[in-house]
């Protein structure tokens, strides 16, 4: 039976890096919300749209974009690969009460995630880390234009131009700015957190792992709580 996973943890945690590992050696499709809103918002054809250009002001200054409009294109997106019998990781989705449960005219994506896959096989994870100390972390994280694989360094002085791994140009994301990261963390902070406090008290154990070792490190502690 396929499993769906969703892992929380502070901006700069490792979230899309363990939800990329399970992706690349154990079959899941990581559907990162953050990257497809980016993509979204940043694509030259949808900046007529006001919906998609409030999307992009709330993305870029770090604030979370409109929950209604997330749940939407996240929920359409998530049908699509539970019908096709895949299993699914999620790196920080839901990220409000509201994306998570939804409310009388919205069904949450907690909730379709449950009827999708069953309630036993969605697995919540908790990377837990120092925010502050995740920001000393992202500010020198790089991500390739053309693979889109993010890449750390110790400091800007060993940092590259290009990707090692395909020669596409390294930028910093707006993002990981860490004027926008304490936003960010402020955010998850106010909207995201209080999520697992209401999965606790829907029956859901929240698997704590400690984000802070080198992330194959952290993969294996996620595999043991997957029993993968």
């Amino acid at each position: 039976m396929a499993k769906a996973v969703v892992i929380y943890g502070p901006p700069g945690s490792g979230k899309g890096t363990q939800a990329n590992l399970l992706a690349w050696t154990k079959g899941f499709i990581h559907f990162d919300t953050g990257k497809f809103l980016e993509q979204l918002v940043h694509d030259p054809d949808n900046q007529a749209d006001p919906e998609i250009t409030n999307a992009r002001r709330q993305l870029d200054s770090g604030e979370l974009v409109t929950p209604e409009f997330v749940l939407k294109i996240t929920a359409e997106a998530t049908l699509k690969i539970s019908k096709s019998n895949f299993g699914i990781v999620f790196s920080g989705s839901p990220r409000t009460i509201f994306e998570a449960f939804g409310d009388g005219k919205q069904e949450g994506l907690a909730t379709l995630l449950e009827r999708e896959y069953g309630k036993d096989n969605v697995i919540y994870i908790h990377l837990v880390i120092d925010p502050q100390k995740a920001i000393l972390r992202n500010k020198n994280r790089r991500v390739c234009e053309v693979c889109k694989t993010a890449i750390l360094y110790s400091d800007d002085t060993h940092a590259h131009k290009t990707c090692p791994l395909c020669g596409g140009k390294l930028v910093i994301r707006t993002v990981d700015n860490p004027k926008v990261l304490q936003t960010r963390i402020k955010e998850y902070e106010e909207r995201t957190a209080p999520i697992l406090a209401e999965l606790k008290r829907r029956g859901y154990k929240i698997n704590d792992i400690d984000g802070l070792p080198a992330p194959y490190d952290v993969f294996k502690d996620l595999k043991k709580v997957l029993r993968i």
